[in-house]
């Protein structure tokens, strides 16, 4: 399988769009959301494009296709618009034997993990990318923000296939990879 990895979408449109051509481009097969869809948020300005009905209908028909988690800013509001699960606090995927944690990072993180053993972990929330090995620990994958990227840094998002994660710019720039342990 081949999930593209996208977290911090605060309901633009455009960014969304861009993120879903970028699906399609990589042919992925699932779509990773973690969390802060459609709301955007009381501490952030009104991205561009701000459509909440649009990102509804851009992501309906991939309803089948995603895995979401609960942000700080989604509600059970965004819940009743979208046709797939948002509200839990965590997920946990098993790809080729492998255990992988989403979630949003403002519950769980790196100081306060669910119990058990991960492979990787994949969050958001800061809107800073990263992608770094904790010692004796998981892979840890920060997606960082397609809409409100903090630090100097490009809107970012991630793929994972076999046990590796890449994450990229929007426009598809390479920024780093690693392989999970």
């Amino acid at each position: 399988m081949r999930y593209l990895l996208v977290s911090d979408i605060h309901g633009s449109l455009p960014r969304l769009n861009e993120a879903l051509r970028f699906y399609r481009e990589q042919h992925c097969d699932m779509l990773l959301l973690g969390g802060d869809i459609i709301n955007y948020g009381p501490r952030n300005g009104v991205p561009e494009g701000l459509d909440a009905p649009g990102i509804v209908a851009a992501l309906g028909p991939l309803a089948d296709d995603i895995v979401a988690v609960r942000g700080n800013c989604d509600s059970e509001v965004d819940q009743m618009l979208l046709p797939f699960p948002i509200l839990h606090d965590y997920a946990l995927l098993v790809d080729e034997g492998r255990r992988i944690l989403l979630t949003h990072g403002h519950i769980y993180n790196k100081g306060n993990l669910p119990r058990g053993h991960y492979d990787a972990v994949i969050t958001g929330h800061t809107h800073l990318w990263e992608l770094t090995r904790e010692p004796d620990g998981p892979l840890w994958c920060n997606t960082g923000s397609i809409t409100f990227p903090k630090g100097g840094n490009p809107p970012t998002l991630g793929i994972m296939e076999h046990g590796v994660i890449t994450i990229y710019t929007l426009n598809g720039e390479k920024l780093a990879e690693e392989r999970m342990g």
